[in-house]
């Protein structure tokens, strides 16, 4: 085995810290619901670990061991609310690392991006919303102004949000590569 090919042992090792780690967040943002957003956003990052070494399938992995582990610690009772991990959040740091791997165009890629976001978003209002924002107050001018036209709030908002999010995501992960840089096997 050549010397600068990492083992085995340690893409398992390296994947199951990432994926400890996205567990115990992804799952205290489920349970706690106030730290819904935050327990995406530090799953992503942990899942980010593997790819740092380019293990691609170590961090697959790690996504799938994540989801079905947050799911047995409790998050199946608020199921709704992993949905977007699922679609979305667990599996961006792969789409990012592979983008770059291939060298794919960066506005394609980011075009590519933006509506894999928006259909979760989508989705998310079809699940959870049922399709009916505002509750009590749907029959508002204002509520159903939004319910009639949220395909186009989401969009422009949900691709402006991701524009942001995903160049943030790039420079994470860049952080995270020299962080791992320094952890020999």
């Amino acid at each position: 085995m050549p010397k600068n090919k990492n083992s085995k042992s340690f893409e398992i090792a390296l994947s199951a810290i990432s994926c400890a780690v996205a567990v115990l967040f992804l799952t205290l943002g489920v349970l706690s619901g106030y730290l819904l957003a935050s327990g995406y956003i530090i799953a992503e990052v942990a899942l980010m670990v593997p790819l740092a070494k380019q293990f691609t399938r170590g961090d697959f992995l790690a996504y799938v061991g994540t989801v079905i582990l947050a799911l047995i610690l409790g998050a199946v009772a608020s199921f709704w609310d992993v949905i977007p991990f699922i679609m979305f959040f667990g599996l961006h740091p792969l789409a990012n690392f592979l983008q770059i791997k291939h060298k794919v165009n960066k506005w394609l890629a980011l075009v590519i991006k933006m509506v894999w976001f928006d259909v979760t978003l989508y989705v998310m209002y079809l699940l959870v919303f049922n399709g009916i924002i505002g509750g009590a107050y749907a029959d508002s001018a204002f509520f159903t102004f939004v319910n009639n036209y949220i395909w186009i709030f989401i969009i422009t908002l949900g691709s402006l949000f991701l524009w942001l999010y995903d160049y943030i995501m790039f420079k994470v992960q860049i952080y995270v590569n020299k962080l791992v840089y320094r952890i020999k096997k």
